[in-house]
């Protein structure tokens, strides 16, 4: 058997001292050494474990017992249990955000809108922990605090892990292709420096005649300003 029962230690302790089982026969059912079975029986270990009665738990029955115990070959075989639990089934919804980090799924939602508008309300909600209704109010900039956000990393936040953001915009990448061409061609807000620096670019010719007649005009003045000190 591959199954080891529950409380293995305790099983064996109860074993070794309400059974007359090898300690091999134990320590085969219970997954232990066969020595550490035998300190058991020496009170070397186990000291302070109360034994665990299989019988009571379901999981050997007396006839069990009974058989291996007239023969030591026989190894003791884990009861199948009668109760069939339901399986878990995964939970569906937002994922879970503790209170301490709450405040920062604004910010976090913020920073998916504007970084990633290929990713679907479904995939925030997954990411952050939010409701539709919030990711609406921020996108149209009604959020009640609207005014106070900054968008912020939600790896960076502890959110969620890069992985998975990474797999949902991966997701949304190949859903909606053209949401990410869109945001790689936005306009920049700034010329480059190719454009301002071009040797095309139209320069002012400088006027010669009157930038000499500027500094005749400014000595004139510096020699009427000496005339009126000596008097």
């Amino acid at each position: 058997m591959s199954n080891a029962p529950l409380m293995p230690k305790a099983t064996a302790v109860w074993l070794v001292e309400n059974t007359s089982l090898s300690f091999s026969q134990i320590a085969d059912f219970c997954k232990l050494h066969e020595l550490e079975v035998k300190a058991v029986a020496d009170g070397e270990a186990a000291q302070g474990i109360k034994g665990q009665d299989p019988i009571t738990s379901g999981q050997l029955t007396r006839e069990e017992i009974e058989r291996a115990q007239k023969n030591p070959n026989h190894q003791l075989q884990l009861a199948v249990s009668k109760v069939r639990l339901p399986p878990v089934k995964p939970r569906k919804g937002p994922r879970y955000t503790p209170v301490s980090r709450r405040q920062d799924r604004p910010n976090a939602i913020l920073w998916l809108v504007r970084n990633h508008p290929e990713l679907k309300d479904s995939q925030i909600m997954r990411l952050v922990g939010t409701t539709k209704t919030t990711i609406a109010a921020i996108r149209d900039r009604t959020h009640w605090n609207a005014q106070n956000l900054t968008p912020a990393d939600p790896v960076t936040l502890g959110l969620c892990s890069q992985i998975d953001l990474d797999f949902e915009v991966a997701k949304a990448a190949k859903a909606n292709p053209d949401a990410v061409l869109r945001k790689e061609e936005e306009p920049e807000t700034l010329l480059s420096a190719e454009i301002t620096t071009a040797e095309d670019a139209p320069e002012r010719e400088l006027d010669v005649e009157s930038v000499f007649a500027k500094l005749k005009q400014l000595k004139r003045d510096d020699a009427d300003e000496d005339d009126d000190d000596r008097r």
